[in-house]
């Protein structure tokens, strides 16, 4: 250990960037999630290379070495002479509607994400984050004041400047939207323009993960025009400052964009991209085989096992987030005694979904958000487990007998085995389940989150049902949006003074150490609760043709063509 370099960068270090480094000189966070956790929090590549050299970490880490979950380690295809021009044909499912604001489908997050730039985004070979709109940004000593310091001499599509202008009115628009994961941690005049390139946030609450939340794993947060009025959508002001313009849009069949001469991040070298619109998976699986498209967005295990044998492409599989949550009604209904609600959970045999929905390519669950490979996951709650007797034994002391439920979900990937195994788990308890599937964009608006009542958001939801989440690296959307006392996706309308609380000290911890001990908390309060099973997190399944390179994911349905290339 050399304690003289170490003593250096812990003297010009704020408080939360010295706690950093003083985990990581304990051996108590890896040296991955140290390089990722120091460029979150401020600290400069020359001083995290100092560090891990200090502590016998060798060379230098470099921010696209670690292969982080929910980011793939490089570029999809081959390592061939890279050529310029040409387009890229991409199967995605079909997208229920491209307001930035309140969309809620990957698809949507995937279209949007072509023209419009969020202020830290993903890069290939980057580890989480890296710097989009914003050039850097930097915390005070508790994490409640976020400066943000911006591109200069970037254009919006039509030829305008873009500034800070712009940054602050859509922070407006998500504050006034209840926008996911940003609720209760920015309010109105939060955000303040420091000048044309700076932007100030002063966070309602102390905020460690602050950039995740205005970063490309918080799909709602992509920076539109100061004159965007909510409820606009791309396919009618396509004016975005990203390397894709919007040509043409059809809800039907797919989306046409051409390239943006004038994008600060330089030439792509394709000319275009091309959104092909499927109804199913199936049926972009049989494209991405029979080379109709050139790449597939996400795709699951069980319809597209095919892809990863054949030699024609490039399928990345990523440990993720990624998971269903299967919620039930804790105000109203057959669920509304939590002893139901555990009786159910007791059913499930998660190892079984594991193996058979997804051939091993996933990880076991324990009805809580708290990923595994977070570094402030607690292993110390138990494992639930299926135990029919104990289900039945706790139905009988809630004296609910003769349940049964509709379980709601919409038609995508293996959501549609996993009910008919739920059903078949439960039956086992006398728990009788009715799964009702249908199509994605009735789902969301009239199953899962309908906008009316407005008040709470999801009041309208019904007791049951099963909906997909995307790979986030922090819990804070998971919570925030569809635990915390009325969240905006909190279709269980679940109130727990306890479990805000305890999401609250995870926010405005400091230090790994103490994320870790609020995490316990929110683990402990939702296994207990169970206001959602959380049967499995599952790895992110993308590809792409070899006859392409530099394609690259975020596990949220995103996929980045600013670098592709044919090869």
């Amino acid at each position: 250990m050399d304690y003289s370099t170490l003593d250096e960068v812990r003297r010009t270090t704020t408080p939360l960037q010295l706690d950093t480094v003083e985990a990581f000189a304990r051996g108590t966070i890896s040296r991955r999630e140290f390089v990722r956790r120091g460029l979150l929090i401020g600290l400069t590549m020359p001083s995290i290379v100092a560090v891990v050299a200090a502590c016998g970490g060798g060379g230098s880490p470099a921010p696209g070495s670690s292969g982080a979950p929910g980011t793939s380690t490089a570029p999809g295809g081959s390592t061939g002479t890279v050529t310029t021009g040409g387009t890229i044909k991409v199967a995605c499912q079909k997208p229920v509607k491209l307001d930035t604001i309140a969309m809620q489908d990957l698809a949507a997050y995937g279209i949007t994400a072509q023209s419009f730039e969020f202020l830290c985004t993903l890069a290939p070979n980057a580890t989480d984050i890296a710097p989009g709109l914003a050039e850097k940004w930097t915390p005070n000593a508790d994490n409640s004041v976020w400066v943000f310091n911006l591109r200069k001499g970037v254009k919006w599509q039509d030829g305008t400047d873009f500034t800070a202008d712009d940054v602050v009115a859509t922070m407006e628009r998500m504050v006034t939207a209840g926008t996911a994961a940003i609720k209760g941690v920015i309010a109105k005049g939060s955000a303040v323009a420091t000048d044309p390139n700076t932007v100030t946030f002063n966070l309602a609450q102390a905020n460690g993960n602050f950039p995740y939340l205005v970063s490309v794993f918080n799909a709602q947060s992509l920076i539109t025009p100061k004159d965007y009025a909510t409820g606009t959508t791309l396919d009618k002001k396509p004016a975005g400052t990203g390397p894709w313009k919007l040509d043409k849009y059809d809800v039907a069949s797919g989306a046409k964009f051409s390239r943006n001469e004038t994008w600060w991040g330089g030439k792509t070298p394709l000319d275009s991209v091309e959104w092909v619109f499927f109804d199913d998976t199936a049926a972009m699986v049989t494209a991405m085989q029979g080379g109709q498209v050139d790449a597939i967005v996400q795709f699951d295990v069980l319809t597209g096992a095919q892809l990863f044998d054949d030699p024609n492409l490039t399928v990345v599989s990523t440990p993720t987030a990624n998971h269903r949550q299967i919620w039930m009604r804790t105000d109203t209904g057959v669920f509304k005694d939590k002893r139901v609600r555990q009786a159910f959970a007791l059913t499930i045999d998660r190892p079984t979904l594991v193996s058979q929905l997804f051939k091993d390519k996933a990880i076991v669950g324990n009805d809580h958000v708290i990923a595994p490979f977070y570094p402030y996951f607690d292993d110390s709650v138990p494992q639930r487990t299926q135990n029919i007797e104990m289900a039945k034994q706790l139905l009988s002391d809630a004296g609910a007998t003769n349940v049964a439920a509709t379980l709601e979900y919409g038609q995508q990937f293996e959501i549609a085995d996993l009910a008919v195994l739920l059903q078949s788990n439960a039956a086992k308890a006398g728990i009788t389940i009715t799964p009702h599937g249908q199509d994605n964009g009735q789902f969301y608006g009239a199953a899962w989150c309908p906008e009316k009542p407005a008040d709470p958001p999801c009041s309208g939801a019904t007791e049951f049902g099963i909906v997909d989440y995307g790979h986030r690296p922090t819990p804070d959307l998971y919570c925030n949006a569809a635990l915390q006392t009325k969240g905006v996706w909190n279709s269980s309308q679940y109130s727990s003074p306890e479990f805000d609380a305890a999401f609250k000290e995870f926010q405005s911890a400091v230090g790994v150490d103490a994320q870790k001990v609020a995490c316990k908390k929110i683990e402990t309060i939702l296994n207990e609760d169970v206001p959602i099973a959380l049967p499995y997190f599952y790895n992110y399944l993308s590809g792409n043709s070899k006859k392409f390179t530099g394609v690259y994911t975020s596990a949220l349905g995103q996929m980045f063509l600013n670098q592709a290339s044919q090869v």
